[in-house]
């Protein structure tokens, strides 16, 4: 599938680590930060779609290596970066993208798939965004000072979603932690923000949005219809480039209504 962005350069010069980049959001969002001049690392479990993915770059012209991760395991999330810094030298701009949702009844919720949803979720995101944080600290002053981590949370972190309990808790977690990060990193210069996106259906949303909950979601939203997949390009290219400079600590909502 072509996939097409108003490139403008503004990531020129830019590393960025991609996790979750073999399906969905964290696909498209590859793509398009290397069609606007980064050079990127995608990151997530299934190597032979991070391959694809990594074709699909060098076809438009773009520069990406593929790492497998699993973001719930530090070692892991270690020798990404690794990887990535051997490559292209220090990440400097990260989106913590990969996650995770757990579809039905708060009651038939077992416990290890709560554990599970808040391993990926909120242990994954915290030890992505460190991971990167401690880099760029290291590397000195005038680079931290290029840092830019952007969480993606979700409307769900923000409002009620029905049979999403696990998923809500998490991305409502994803929230506080970008902001407390973009506190405490502050005056190292570094900018952390959070993007809750509204539903679009990817891999991941397509199995809930299928079932009558998931169909009377839609139904409900003033607009009563999904996001496109381009909807959410221009605020992840804005936070990840030098035009953020003065913005941290902040939560975008990007869901055409459907939280209203």
């Amino acid at each position: 599938m072509e996939i097409a962005v108003a490139a403008t350069g503004s990531l020129t010069g830019r590393t960025a680590l991609v996790t979750g980049a073999s399906s969905g959001i964290g696909r498209r969002l590859a793509v398009t930060l290397a069609q606007d001049g980064a050079r990127i690392v995608v990151a997530a479990r299934r190597m032979d779609r991070l391959e694809s993915l990594v074709t699909e770059i060098a076809d438009c012209g773009g520069e990406a290596i593929a790492v497998t991760v699993d973001v719930e395991e530090e070692a892991s999330l270690i020798a990404a970066f690794d990887a990535g810094e051997k490559a292209f030298g220090l990440i400097d701009t990260v989106y913590a993208n990969a996650g995770m949702d757990s579809t039905g009844a708060a009651v038939d919720l077992a416990a290890e798939e709560f554990d599970r949803v808040m391993a990926v979720n909120v242990r994954g995101v915290f030890l992505t965004a460190r991971e990167a944080a401690r880099r760029l600290f290291a590397a000195g002053a005038e680079q931290s000072a290029r840092g830019r981590i952007v969480l993606v949370a979700s409307i769900g972190g923000l409002t009620v979603l029905p049979g999403l309990t696990a998923y809500c808790a998490s991305k409502a977690a994803v929230v506080m932690i970008g902001r407390s990060l973009a506190r405490e990193w502050a005056r190292g210069g570094i900018n952390v923000n959070v993007i809750c996106p509204g539903f679009l259906e990817t891999e991941m949303t397509k199995g809930h949005l299928a079932l009558d909950t998931g169909q009377k979601m839609i139904s409900r939203f003033p607009r009563r219809r999904l996001l496109h997949d381009g909807d959410l390009d221009a605020i992840f290219h804005f936070l990840g480039s030098d035009a953020s400079r003065a913005v941290t600590g902040s939560v975008f909502t990007v869901d055409d209504g459907q939280s209203l």
